[in-house]
C-alpha cells in the first residue's frame, strides 16, 4: 500500500484510507464513540486508553471505497506528550469530543483545538461531537454551536451507548468521509446555514444537503 503526501492511502484496488484522530479529555467517551462505529455495538467496559489506538471501518462513498482509520487518543497528559508528534503525523481529519454532562471537558476543547492547529495542516476537515446526550446535560447546544461556528466546524451531539444513536454516530463519521472523499473543508457557517436534524439533536450543518443521505 501506497501513502500519498497528505496521508492519504491507495492500494491496487484504488481504495482510499484516511487517517482521523479523536481527541478529547479523558473520559468523554473518545473509545466508546469509534467502537460505535466501527463495531455497531456499545463497548460496555473501557479501560483508559495508554498512547494511541486505533479502529477501522471500509464504508463505500458513490461506488468508491473508503476506509477511515480512527486514532483513538490517550487523554492524560501523562501519555500524551510523549505521542504527539507520532498521532498528528500524516493526519486527514479531527474529531473534537467533550463530554456534554462535564463542562470542564468542553472548556478544554479549546486546547485541544490549539494543540491540533500546531500539529496538523490548517485546512484539513475538522468536527465537533457533544458526547453522552443520555446523561444530564451540562454544556447548552447554543454555547457549543458558538465555539464550532468560530473555527467553521459543524456541531453534533450524540450518545455512544444508546442504541437508538447508533444511526447518529453513522451520520457523523460519514459525514465526514465525504468530505474526506471529495477532499473539501467544512464550509464557515455564515456561507449555509441550513440546519441538520439528527435523532432529535438540531446542529448547524455547514455540508451540503446531499452529502447528507445518511443522516
Amino acid at each position: 500500500m501506497n501513502q500519498s503526501s497528505n496521508g492519504v492511502s491507495t492500494g491496487n484496488n484504488s481504495e482510499k484510507t484516511f487517517k482521523v484522530i479523536v481527541i478529547g479529555d479523558t473520559n468523554v467517551g473518545k473509545t466508546t464513540l469509534t467502537y460505535r462505529f466501527c463495531e455497531g455495538s456499545f463497548l460496555n467496559y473501557t479501560e483508559a486508553t495508554i498512547g494511541v489506538d486505533f479502529r477501522s471501518r471500509a464504508v463505500e462513498i458513490d461506488g468508491e471505497l473508503i476506509t477511515l482509520q480512527l486514532w483513538d487518543t490517550a487523554g492524560q497528559e501523562r501519555y500524551r506528550m510523549s505521542m504527539v508528534r507520532h498521532y498528528y503525523r500524516n493526519t486527514d481529519a479531527v474529531a473534537f469530543v467533550y463530554d456534554v454532562t462535564n463542562p470542564s471537558s468542553f472548556r478544554s476543547i479549546k486546547k485541544w483545538i490549539d494543540e491540533s492547529n500546531m500539529n496538523c495542516l490548517p485546512d484539513i476537515p475538522k468536527i465537533l461531537i457533544g458526547n453522552k446526550c443520555d446523561g444530564n446535560v451540562a454544556v447548552p447546544t447554543n454555547e457549543a454551536q458558538i465555539l464550532a461556528d468560530s473555527h467553521n466546524m459543524p456541531l453534533f451531539e450524540t450518545s455512544a451507548r444508546l442504541d437508538s444513536e447508533c444511526d447518529n454516530v453513522e451520520a457523523i463519521f460519514l459525514t465526514l468521509a465525504h468530505k474526506l472523499k471529495n477532499n473539501k473543508r467544512f464550509l464557515p457557517s455564515n456561507s449555509n446555514n441550513e440546519s441538520l436534524k439528527v435523532t432529535g439533536h438540531v446542529v448547524n450543518n455547514t455540508t451540503n444537503q446531499s452529502q447528507c443521505g445518511y443522516c
